[in-house]
């Protein structure tokens, strides 16, 4: 029994090795050196905000989606109560009904020539009104069930179950996050230096996370009190990480004392380590979610944070939990 025991805690020992550690992680992305220039403050905005709402007055039975709830094109967002539109539409039916039948009795008096032509066209009108109001009906019973013009995510719900829901007014909306834009202020006397692939270092604190901004839109009116220029940066935003209302720290390549270049990268200065013959270096993860020492150079700091050069610009740096690490050592994130 003492030999199984010992075995056993040799296994247990052995189990509690090889699992992996827990760090968390940075994406090593290629952006503003820390000696370029000044960070703008950004706030992340959707790419595209759509307001939907009932196209009639009534009161609304149920809302079937909740803020936050991702939703696609056509999906069934609220129901209004449709009882007066039902009892329209059937009344719409019976005047149908009446129409056809008496087209069909006076079509054989005017094949026969009994009925004269002008008769006959008021007889074909009434038909085509009641066809027309049957048409109508239809379509106000299906407008009182809203659905999802286009897919995204419920931004904010404006109108709950029990409440009367007027024409045009907005019952939810709906947001498109797959891209983002994050907006800054410009000062005139920089925005000339802005042009539309102006290479972009996007910092998002909120979930730790670096961008590469995309295609810039420039305001061309200033505003009357600050003399700035609303600058809109687009970022890829495929995992829907990055949300509306974000605050973010931009810097543009061209305005400072430097330029953006994908050689450096900022990051937390404690993930930097020193070998023991005083050689750089940062914990990185590789495809197989191992660990490894990766050997960097660095350059000026900001804050918490330092220029780190010898790095392509997509690694995962382990930024907590290096403590544990050694070379190889199984990671998890």
């Amino acid at each position: 029994m003492a030999v199984m025991a010992m075995v056993g805690c040799g296994r247990s020992e052995e189990k509690r090795a090889k699992a992996p550690v827990r760090v968390k992680t940075e994406q090593a992305f290629g952006g503003a050196d820390a000696a370029d220039g000044p960070a703008f403050v950004g706030i992340v905005e959707e790419h595209e905000s759509t307001a939907v709402s009932f196209t009639g007055m009534g009161l609304v039975r149920r809302v079937l989606v909740s803020e936050g709830q991702t939703v696609s094109r056509g999906q069934l967002l609220a129901e209004m109560d449709d009882t007066q539109a039902r009892n329209v539409l059937a009344g719409a039916e019976a005047q149908m009904t009446q129409a056809d039948d008496a087209l069909q009795r006076y079509r054989q008096l005017h094949d026969s020539g009994s009925m004269t032509e002008a008769q006959w066209v008021e007889v074909q009108s009434k038909v085509a009104q009641a066809r027309s109001a049957l048409e109508v009906a239809r379509k106000n019973v299906a407008d009182c069930r809203l659905k999802a013009p286009v897919g995204g995510i419920i931004g904010r719900k404006m109108i709950g179950s029990g409440e009367t829901a007027l024409p045009s007014q907005a019952v939810v909306t709906i947001l498109d996050v797959t891209s983002v834009k994050v907006k800054v202020s410009v000062p005139e006397a920089e925005i000339g230096r802005i042009g539309e692939h102006t290479p972009t270092y996007i910092r998002v604190d909120a979930i730790g996370r670096s961008f590469e901004g995309g295609r810039i839109e420039k305001g061309i009116v200033a505003d009357a009190m600050t003399h700035t220029y609303d600058v809109r940066i687009h970022v890829a935003n495929a995992d829907r990480s990055l949300l509306p209302g974000m605050v973010a720290s931009v810097r543009i390549g061209g305005i400072g004392t430097g330029t953006l270049h994908a050689g450096n990268c900022l990051l937390p200065v404690s993930a930097v380590q020193r070998r023991a013959d005083g050689t750089l270096f940062v914990w990185t993860v590789g495809a197989d979610s191992t660990a490894h020492r990766t050997a960097v150079s660095i350059g000026a700091t900001r804050g918490n944070r330092v220029a780190v050069d010898g790095l392509t610009g997509r690694e995962a740096v382990v930024v907590e939990g290096y403590q544990k690490l050694s070379e190889g050592t199984k990671v998890v994130y």
